[in-house]
């Protein structure tokens, strides 16, 4: 039978025993050549450098074999008379009694030093493996994931193949392996029915199995086959209980996680409703009190008020339904922006008809402010959806309006380079430089303008978020020459899609 040396440098069991032989009759062949050549019968030293090998190599009980077996190897082979176990001098007797006792003492000493750094490599082994499953467990989050990571991890200790599952999910450590699916399934009705009970090892077959718990719950089963005959040593076992009950604290973490972030999750969703309530309620009833009036006054005295009074009531109904239907349509794109709903149909199309169109749109409720256009000579056809960009457009410039004084100017340029860029530059305020990236957050308003001016704190949100839903980006910036804020809106070009 051939040994390796790895099998030799840790050896096991019955076969630490046979090695203390070996050593010594190695001891017995080298004493023997050093009779023959130096004719001298001290010779005891050889035998406890073996007793003194088998202590350090194999351990202390191998060390008591080798110094009992060298006695007596000893006294038969260099004592005289040669070949007997009997004493002819009594010096003999001191010699062997004091050999034994020495070899007995070297063997203890030495076996205990090698067991204890045995033991000590074993701990540090141990919790060298338990650190790194640790921290691959602490980083991951999902509970799927640290299934895979613990099966992982139990084949690694056990020298084999591991399986973990949770009552519906089944995570193997290696692709083609075949798990034992109804064993599984009864050590977690066993588990489920024990409650908070002590966990126990159960075994069938190769396999062996735990509940992985902690605090009481249950969350799945963890089973292990090694792929050695001989059964797994008393390390090997110790490192995967202690991995079974890692697990299972890192999977109830998880759910624990899971479980808070839903519920930080329906906080912030109340949450956004209530601002969201608290701040379209004006901005809703201010429109539909200007119909409701204009309507009923039409409706009451009609046939009694001047053409160009009857004029201007329509008017207002028309521009205050127009912004009630404003706020309605960025509540909705709002919440399919939140709900991952919305759908871009990207398609080229020209920027300068999209804003031909919003600004005669927009030219009721300019009121006296002036809108101007300027168009850069170039290809400004995009890529995109041109709805989208103008519900986005039209954010951006009620924006401009609400904040631009009368008798100022709102201009939109449109210019291609990299990309299709329109800019809305306006005269109003501006804000502060350190808000420039917060007027896209939702309901964020500038303290500068917060109680001067009604707002929801949507329209620039919501414009940023369609725009960037159709491949393109938003910026603001405020203007170099006076007060006033530019908002930049990046399309890709229809021929750098292409």
């Amino acid at each position: 039978m051939s040994l390796t040396l790895s099998r030799l440098r840790n050896p096991e069991g019955w076969f630490r025993y046979a090695a203390a032989v070996v050593v010594v009759l190695a001891s017995t062949g080298t004493a023997e050549l050093l009779f023959r050549t130096l004719e001298t019968t001290r010779l005891s030293m050889i035998f406890l450098a073996g007793v003194l090998v088998s202590a350090v190599w194999l351990g202390s009980g191998p060390a008591y074999l080798a110094a009992g077996l060298a006695f007596m190897i000893y006294n038969f082979y260099l004592c005289e008379p040669r070949f007997t176990l009997t004493f002819a001098d009594p010096e003999d007797v001191i010699v062997l009694t004091v050999f034994l006792i020495v070899a007995m003492l070297t063997g203890s000493l030495a076996g205990r030093v090698r067991d204890e750094a045995r033991r000590a490599q074993v701990r540090a082994r141990t919790t060298g493996a338990l650190l790194e499953a640790s921290r691959e467990f602490a980083a991951v989050v999902e509970e799927a994931a640290l299934r895979q990571a613990l099966a992982g991890r139990l084949a690694e200790a056990a020298k084999g193949d591991a399986v973990v599952f949770d009552g519906a999910d089944l995570q193997v450590s290696s692709a083609n392996l075949e798990p034992p699916t109804r064993f599984l399934t009864d050590v977690m009705g066993l588990a489920l029915r024990g409650g908070g009970a002590q966990p126990v090892t159960l075994e069938a077959g190769p396999w062996r199995a735990r509940a992985l718990r902690s605090a009481g719950q249950v969350v799945g089963v963890a089973a292990w086959r090694p792929a050695a005959v001989e059964p797994p040593g008393l390390e090997e076992l110790q490192l995967v209980n202690l991995l079974v009950d890692l697990g299972g604290t890192a999977l109830v973490r998880a759910r624990l996680g899971a479980a808070q972030a839903e519920v930080a999750a329906l906080a912030r969703t109340e949450q956004l409703r209530n601002a969201l309530l608290s701040s379209i309620s004006h901005d809703l009833r201010t429109p539909l009190a200007a119909i409701l009036a204009s309507a009923s006054s039409l409706q009451a005295f009609g046939d009694r008020f001047a053409p160009e009074v009857r004029a201007d009531l329509t008017d207002t109904i028309q521009e205050e339904a127009e912004r009630l239907n404003l706020f309605v349509a960025n509540l909705l794109n709002m919440t399919r922006l939140e709900g991952g709903g919305l759908e871009p149909k990207a398609a080229p199309f020209n920027v300068v008809e999209v804003i031909d169109q919003l600004m005669t749109r927009m030219e009721r409720r300019r009121g006296g402010r002036c809108l101007e256009r300027e168009v850069a000579p170039g290809d400004l056809v995009a890529m995109g959806d041109p709805v989208l960009l103008e519900q986005a457009l039209g954010n951006v410039l009620e924006n401009a309006l609400r904040f631009t004084p009368d008798g100022s100017t709102v201009k939109v340029s449109v210019a291609a380079g990299a990309a299709v860029t329109i800019r809305v530059a306006d005269e109003g305020p501006g804000v502060p430089e350190a808000e420039l990236e917060r007027i896209f957050e939702k309901f964020f308003r500038s303290s500068d303008v917060r109680d001067a001016t009604p707002g929801t704190g949507l329209g620039l949100s919501i414009a940023r978020g369609l725009v960037e839903a159709s491949g393109g980006s938003v910026k603001a910036s405020l203007r170099p020459d006076r007060s006033g804020l530019v908002v930049a809106m990046d399309l890709p070009r229809a021929e750098a899609a292409e």
